[in-house]
């Protein structure tokens, strides 16, 4: 059973960063994303890589996050710059195997003075 472990969410100003990590239990040689929820919403794609590398973003990050991927250490990161309040929600992480799909527990996001 695939497992997918978030890190790196917490509280930051607007205009300040973080980077989040997703560390899973095996290869990461699938398409991976970063999806969030926000309170009393519909979970939304942020960003995914393909398994060749292919990367696309929500229109509301583009220029801001970047989605990128260590294979050798099984972990799939989010880089994101310029944060906005309405960046905050949970931030979960996602594995595609096609015929299955794995999910992480989420770490939270807080954008706020």
């Amino acid at each position: 059973q695939v497992q997918l472990v978030e890190s790196g969410g917490g509280l930051v100003q607007p205009g300040g960063s973080l980077t989040l990590s997703c560390a899973a239990s095996g290869t990461i040689i699938y398409a991976m994303g970063w999806y969030l929820q926000a309170p009393g919403k519909q979970r939304e794609l942020v960003a995914r890589i393909t398994r060749g590398g292919r990367k696309n973003y929500a229109d509301s990050v583009k220029g801001r996050f970047t989605i990128s991927r260590d294979n050798a250490k099984n972990t799939v990161y989010l880089q994101m710059n310029s944060l906005k309040p309405e960046d905050t929600a949970v931030y979960y992480c996602n594995q595609d195997q096609g015929v299955y799909d794995y999910w992480g527990r989420g770490t939270q996001v807080t954008v706020s003075s």
